[in-house]
């Protein structure tokens, strides 16, 4: 027995050696040397350096004055992300997209987005059709008293455009790009 666990344990240990340490800091190596910015988290960082978020994770900002990314139905916790798993002929669902819809429509100008009233699968999708940040400008121009040409042109100016796949604008990006404008 002992000619047949031998070869077995030490297979086991050469394998967690190859696999749960050689293999992951070789990917890690790689990854630190060809894509710095995107293996630390693709940090977004003010003009003081200091970290206000990632390109990567949607988060909230308070008040009338900054674009909102879509709704999160885990109140864009990390730990929780994910979808509600509310059924689409759920009413509870339906319910908070009417509430939704019903207080972005009371800005008045047009039917609102579907991406600002619905939850991406994770709860946490940093991007917004630009449609969507457009629907926002009256009422950030009003709160900030700027033009709306100047939102809109920010708007594009932060518009990713992939190969594949439609348009998206990253709303962190452009809520400090806003804050970087002179108020």
């Amino acid at each position: 027995m002992l000619s047949q666990l031998r070869p077995a344990l030490s297979l086991l240990a050469l394998m967690t050696l190859i696999t749960g340490v050689a293999y992951p800091l070789t990917v890690t190596g790689v990854a630190q040397l060809a894509f710095p910015e995107q293996a630390n988290g693709s940090l977004v960082r003010d003009a003081k350096g200091e970290v206000r978020g990632s390109q990567l994770l949607a988060q909230p900002l308070e008040g009338a004055g900054w674009f909102q990314p879509r709704p999160s139905a885990g109140n864009f916790a990390t730990v929780a992300s994910g979808a509600s798993n509310l059924a689409p002929s759920n009413p509870a669902l339906a319910e908070r997209i009417d509430k939704d819809a019903q207080r972005l429509a009371s800005e008045g100008h047009g039917p609102v987005p579907m991406a600002l009233v619905t939850t991406s699968g994770s709860g946490l999708d940093p991007h917004l059709p630009p449609e969507a940040a457009r629907f926002q400008i009256p009422r950030i121009a009003a709160e900030r008293g700027l033009p709306a040409a100047t939102l809109e042109r920010l708007v594009e100016q932060n518009t990713q455009r992939p190969l594949i796949g439609p348009a998206v604008v990253n709303v962190l990006a452009l809520n400090t790009a806003l804050n970087e404008m002179p108020r």
